[in-house]
């Protein structure tokens, strides 16, 4: 991956709002590899190109499956394809890195505005993650995506992130890489950064 620069000093925030995977952490990869597995798993393999699982970033597991089967004419079922694929990715969770562009920006304001992430991710999923990376107490909350009635492209997890930091959403800034977080954090009436990790993004 290429190095990236991101600059919010001109922007005006109360608060910060981090999507995770793709945007904070560089882990992408590994959670196509632990799809992949799921999949195998179910006897499934190849039902699920790269360039689609790009797009679909963001987007809750149990949303992808349901999509899946829509288009492969499947019946998996969500909770053990779900339950699969964040086992093989939890495995494998000592070769993530950070995205060294977004992780400054965190670092830089750790302490000064309320910070939160918002990700499309299991509340274990996310929550290991940053323990991984020793910085669980650079946030002082976490949304995931099955503590909110609808994920992204919805707004619902942003407007659950800002209530709960105690910041209107038109005083936050969202950090994004996934086309359907864009939206989301749109939706919500917040400040959007893309942050241009796969080419997915225009």
């Amino acid at each position: 991956m290429n190095p990236i620069e991101l600059k919010v000093s001109k922007l005006e925030y109360k608060a910060l709002i981090f999507d995770l995977d793709g945007t904070l952490v560089d882990s992408m990869p590994l959670h196509f590899k632990a799809w992949c597995k799921a999949l195998e798993d179910q006897g499934q393999a190849g039902v699920f190109p790269e360039d689609v699982f790009y797009a679909m970033g963001g987007r809750p597991t149990r949303d992808i499956v349901k999509v899946i089967n829509g288009e492969q004419n499947l019946q998996l079922d969500a909770d053990e394809v779900s339950s699969s694929k964040k086992r093989h990715y939890l495995k494998n969770l000592a070769l993530i890195e950070l995205i060294p562009a977004v992780a400054k920006i965190a670092e830089e304001n750790r302490g000064k505005v309320p910070m939160a992430v918002a990700s499309g991710s299991s509340r274990e999923g996310v929550e290991k993650t940053l323990q991984t990376l020793g910085i669980s107490d650079w946030f002082d909350e976490v949304v995931s995506s099955n503590e909110v009635a609808n994920g992204k492209p919805a707004p619902d997890i942003f407007l659950e992130a800002a209530l709960r930091i105690g910041i209107a959403p038109k005083d936050c800034v969202v950090f994004e890489d996934a086309r359907s977080g864009i939206i989301a954090a749109r939706a919500a009436g917040m400040e959007v950064v893309a942050v241009p990790t796969h080419l997915h993004l225009d």
